[in-house]
């Protein structure tokens, strides 16, 4: 049997968290999710490719989800044009060590970023240098910028065309909000793009 205070823990935690996934309902967070869905289902219809971006945690979800568009999500279809910028350790290394951290994945969308692609950033902060250094950059190339934050007042939602605000302060309840967000698109644009 679960231990009284361990079970009071383990419910509070699950409790926020369905907390965070009801306030997703939100008709603004549901229209700028429905956007994202239009935005990257005619970038990828016009032969644009998504690019993702992030540090720690949200490396790992960008990684996540670039694997969820090349190789498939639900449905056995053909691959879809996307890139996470935080997989090339050579690169990362190298910009860190001749430059500044702080242009790891500006110098990338410098090379490989085009005007009909979209950018993906992630940040819970929503402040991480590296990441607003991206995000501008790819505003002066042309590039759509969607940043993944959460609710508090942040810098790049002034660098982003759409910025989705995941409704807590608390990291960990962030990048649940964004996976599951993340899951949502993916899985519309999956249908749309497969639908003859």
């Amino acid at each position: 049997m679960v231990n009284s205070k361990m079970k009071k823990k383990i419910i509070f935690s699950i409790n926020e968290s369905i907390k965070a996934f009801q306030l997703l309902k939100n008709e603004k967070l549901l229209l700028q999710i429905e956007k994202v869905i239009n935005k990257i289902t005619k970038c990828l219809k016009n032969n644009g490719k998504i690019i993702f971006c992030g540090n720690g945690g949200s490396a790992a979800h960008a990684q996540h989800f670039a694997a969820e568009y090349v190789s498939k999500f639900e449905k056995i279809r053909k691959p879809f044009s996307a890139i996470s910028l935080t997989t090339d350790t050579s690169i990362i290394t190298s910009i860190s060590n001749d430059f500044d951290y702080k242009y790891i994945f500006s110098k990338q969308i410098e090379a490989l970023g085009l005007r009909n692609d979209i950018l993906l950033c992630y940040s819970t902060s929503g402040n991480s240098q590296n990441i607003i250094e991206v995000a501008k950059l790819a505003k002066k190339k042309g590039i759509f910028v969607i940043s993944n934050t959460g609710n508090k007042t942040n810098k790049l939602s002034k660098c982003s065309d759409i910025n989705i605000k995941s409704p807590s302060s608390r990291t960990s309840t962030i990048q649940e909000c964004q996976l599951l967000i993340d899951h949502i698109i993916c899985r519309a644009v999956e249908i749309k793009l497969s639908k003859k």
